[in-house]
């Protein structure tokens, strides 16, 4: 087992990687301070992986809530679901919330620990690949509205997070895929060494190979770490680990929350990042293919939907939280290994690429 500190002072918090660790219960169970826990997870993992949750918790008094599998179900309304069973269960301030799932689960369990009775301790328990490497770190939670996504949330960082590598015998092709994007993401904004290394092995984390995802997801949690420690609210460097995201939340919600996974949706926005990077000078044509090239060993789409036009585009991607007083602005690599901070974009570039990149 590793385990990596994210450094924050008093909320700093341990990330735990390794194999069989669910089955580790004083992992978890230091981190809980009283006697009420619930779990919150989907119906998907529930058959999984609940019942060595609960097994491991027999001297806590224990609540479940067991919520519907997918995007479209990360709302408000949902939210509530958790909100009437703390209340309902009379659970006090010293409760933990455990988060069992992947991205969804992470970011509404999050969210509503911070929000029942002005924050409760919550752990994160990933089972995505996807969540593992990105959204189980660094405590962003929210949820979505039609209008966009992640638009409502808050920062709270969690008591721990534990990865368990076993978990991802259970994923399926396309959501380990979907977790590649993310991981490639820690190479373009920071990492060169470790794109190469990607690019070399990129067939034994598509195999499953653990030694090979042990160190994906270590090196990608080492990255983010320091980004969150350096960042914590996103008002300098943080903002980097949203290459591609701009586009891909405009795909998301264009399409319709599910349409696409967001570690598809990142794919073909990064894509378009490093074409509109080309277009600014600042990569060169190799560069983007060997960009595209990477992802589409992945089997992610690299191309956006045909559907969903360059005025669309626009009207989606002015609903961002890196933009100021109405610019769209985005994250841009300036060569492979390194980002720049969010910039304004000349409008007739971000057009070209809009309307050519991918397009008939």
């Amino acid at each position: 087992m590793k385990k990596l500190l994210v450094e924050l002072g008093n909320r700093s918090y341990p990330i735990y990687i390794g194999s069989g660790l669910l089955n580790q219960s004083e992992l978890y169970t230091q981190h809980i301070k009283a006697k009420q826990v619930v779990v919150v997870t989907n119906t998907t993992i529930a058959p999984l992986y609940l019942n060595t949750i609960l097994k491991n918790l027999q001297s806590f008094d224990v609540e479940t809530v067991i919520l519907p599998d997918g995007e479209q179900f990360k709302t408000l309304e949902y939210v509530t679901h958790i909100f009437d069973k703390l209340l309902a269960s009379k659970f006090s301030r010293n409760a933990t919330l455990i988060a069992l799932g992947g991205g969804v689960i992470g970011d509404m369990g999050g969210f509503a620990a911070a929000c029942y009775q002005r924050g409760i301790a919550f752990l994160q328990i990933p089972t995505t690949l996807l969540a593992q490497v990105d959204s189980s770190v660094g405590g962003k939670t929210g949820v979505n509205h039609p209008l966009g996504k992640n638009m409502i949330g808050a920062f709270y960082q969690p008591q721990c997070v534990i990865a368990d590598a076993d978990v991802l015998d259970t994923l399926d092709d396309r959501q380990l895929s979907a977790g590649l994007a993310e991981v490639i993401k820690y190479g373009l904004i920071r990492d060169f060494e470790f794109f190469e290394w990607l690019e070399n092995n990129i067939n034994a984390l598509l195999l499953r190979d653990k030694q090979a995802l042990s160190f994906a997801i270590e090196r990608s949690c080492l990255n983010k770490a320091w980004i969150v420690a350096e960042d914590e609210t996103e008002t300098g460097i943080r903002a980097t680990l949203n290459l591609g995201h701009t586009f891909g939340h405009a795909i998301e919600t264009g399409a319709g929350y599910g349409t696409y996974l967001h570690g598809e949706a990142v794919a073909i926005g990064t894509c378009q990042a490093a074409d509109l990077s080309r277009r600014k000078g600042w990569l060169n044509d190799a560069d983007v293919e060997r960009i595209i090239e990477l992802f589409k060993k992945c089997n992610l789409p690299t191309y956006p939907p045909e559907h969903i036009d360059s005025d669309r585009f626009l009207e989606l991607m002015a609903v961002d939280k890196k933009n100021v007083d109405g610019q769209i602005r985005l994250i841009l690599l300036t060569k492979i290994g390194a980002a720049t901070l969010p910039i304004d974009i000349d409008r007739k570039l971000l057009e070209q690429t809009l309307k050519t990149y991918g397009r008939k």
